[in-house]
């Protein structure tokens, strides 16, 4: 797992599901970044960034 783009994902996840005053641009950079990761991710990681991408839906923070 030592796909740069993919920690970045990861980290721009845990900014928006910890942060309090999240805005639609810091929606769209941790909507960016993990489609950015997906290209060079391996199974493993893609099917972990599907689950973030889950929680930040879940947690209504992308529409």
């Amino acid at each position: 797992m030592a796909n740069n783009l993919f920690q970045q994902a990861r980290n721009a996840v845990n900014r928006m599901t910890n942060g309090q005053n999240i805005n639609e641009q810091d929606k769209e950079a941790a909507r960016n970044a993990i489609q950015s990761a997906y290209t060079n991710a391996t199974p493993q990681e893609q099917q972990e960034l599907q689950q973030l991408e889950q929680q930040l839906e879940q947690q209504n923070e992308l529409k």
